[in-house]
């Protein structure tokens, strides 16, 4: 008898401790505030896109003064095989940039990614890049070709220490056969943050 009430206690206590335990909550149940990646492409609708290819870094740097501006997103134009400083001197005949001008067929550069995320989101998209034998470098030409730019301006802008525009942008508007494309820009390693920001505000683009 001691012992079948010894036992009762026991089975009590044990679903009493297990009654006051606390429970380790869902995770799936609670909520937060963190905004993802992809959550965040799907606010970008009529936003401003910058889009690049850089060789030495003047291209870069004029475009992360426009994306400041704008407070616009960037896209990086990345070729599957970088160029390094040897393929970019343009006085070896035997560099790679001096092959790919003289062979046109090589200038079909295959780029890491040659499309964006929710790409459709953006309404207004400002591509750069450096002037090759005053055409726009190739690797833009690859991702302009590989995307559907209907209902965007297309704002070209370029980079060169003496080369002009040129018809740098109206190739690229060939190339593309959509989207309404503005005269571009050229600016050198010397252009300033406050000239860029006087151009962008000549472009009176709709808010």
């Amino acid at each position: 008898m001691k012992k079948l009430i010894a036992l009762l206690l026991s089975l009590t206590c044990g679903f009493s401790l297990a009654a006051c335990t606390p429970q380790e909550e869902n995770p799936s149940s609670t909520s937060s505030n963190t905004t993802t990646g992809d959550e965040a492409g799907t606010e970008s609708e009529g936003k401003t896109l910058v889009v690049y290819f850089s060789a030495t870094g003047n291209t870069e740097r004029i475009a992360n003064f426009i994306a400041e501006t704008t407070e616009g997103d960037i896209f990086v134009i990345e070729p599957a095989e970088p160029y390094t400083d040897e393929d970019l001197n343009w006085t070896d005949e035997n560099s790679r940039v001096t092959y790919e001008h003289e062979n046109e067929e090589a200038r079909n550069v295959e780029l890491v990614h040659e499309t964006v995320d929710n790409w459709d989101s953006y309404d207004t998209v400002f591509i750069g890049y450096p002037i090759w034998w005053g055409i726009a470098a190739w690797p833009v030409s690859s991702f302009v070709a590989a995307n559907d730019f209907s209902g965007k301006t297309v704002i070209p802008f370029a980079t060169s220490a003496s080369s002009g525009l040129g018809e740098s942008g109206n190739l690229l508007a060939e190339t593309a056969q959509s989207g309404e494309w503005l005269e571009g820009q050229r600016f050198t390693s010397r252009t300033s943050e406050e000239e860029v920001v006087e151009w962008i505000d000549g472009l009176e683009l709709a808010e």
